[in-house]
C-alpha cells in the first residue's frame, strides 16, 4: 500500500518511513516542494494536521497524511505547543527555538515536558482519521546530544537516562510521540488496504 505524507522536513520523512517500512509506503506527496503551504491557524494539534491534510488531499490521489506536532512544557502554560516549530520567529532555527526555551525556563525548578504528535489522514478534501501519540519527560539545562531534530536535544527522557538527541534514531522510535501516533495510523492503513 501507498499512501503520501504532507511534510518538507527531512526529519520527520526519515521517522514516518522508519515507522511504516515494511508495512506502507511512504512517499511526499507529488510536487509537494512547488504547493505552496496552506497557513496554520488552528488552536491545537489536531486542528492543524487535520487543515494540513486536507489541504495536500487535493493534489493527489489516495491517503495523504500530514502531522502537527511539538513539545508542550507544564511552567510555560503549554508553550511552545502548536507554535513550536515558530517558536523564536517564523523562520527559527531549531538552535533559536532551543535558546528560547531555555530562556524562558531559566531558574525554573518545574521542567516537566512531553512531545505530542497528532497525525490526520484524508482522501479527496474528506478527513478519514486522526491519531494522537504523547511521551513524558523533562528538559534538559541545556542540549545534549547531535541526533534527532527540533527539541530533541533539550527533551530528557528518564528511562533512557538521556535526552532523544544523544539515542540513534531506531532506539527514539521505539518510544517517541511520532512513533506512537505512527503505530495507530499504521494499524488503521493495514485495515484500509
Amino acid at each position: 500500500m501507498k499512501v503520501y505524507c504532507a511534510t518538507s522536513n527531512p526529519g520527520k520523512l526519515r521517522e514516518f518511513q522508519a515507522a511504516l517500512d515494511g508495512h506502507v509506503d511512504v512517499e511526499p506527496v507529488p510536487g509537494l516542494r512547488d504547493i505552496a503551504a496552506p497557513p496554520e491557524t488552528g488552536a491545537t494539534f489536531e486542528a492543524n494536521a487535520a487543515e494540513k491534510t486536507l489541504y495536500y488531499s487535493r493534489f493527489c490521489d489516495g491517503i495523504v497524511f500530514a502531522d502537527d506536532s511539538g513539545i508542550e512544557v507544564d511552567a510555560l502554560g503549554g508553550a511552545p505547543g502548536v507554535y513550536s516549530a515558530r517558536y523564536a520567529g517564523p523562520d527559527a532555527t531549531d538552535e533559536a527555538n532551543n535558546r528560547l526555551v531555555l530562556d524562558r525556563m531559566r531558574g525554573i525548578v518545574n521542567r516537566a515536558a512531553r512531545f505530542v504528535c497528532v497525525i490526520a489522514a484524508a482522501r479527496g478534501g474528506e478527513l478519514l482519521a486522526t491519531f494522537r501519540g504523547e511521551v513524558e519527560g523533562v528538559l534538559a539545562e541545556e542540549p545534549r546530544g547531535s541526533g534527532g531534530f527540533g527539541y530533541d536535544p533539550l527533551f530528557h527522557y528518564a528511562p533512557f537516562g538521556c535526552t532523544f538527541g544523544e539515542v540513534p534514531l531506531d532506539r527514539k522510535m521505539q518510544v517517541s510521540h511520532r512513533s506512537r501516533a505512527l503505530a495507530k495510523l499504521r494499524e488503521w492503513l493495514l485495515t484500509q488496504a
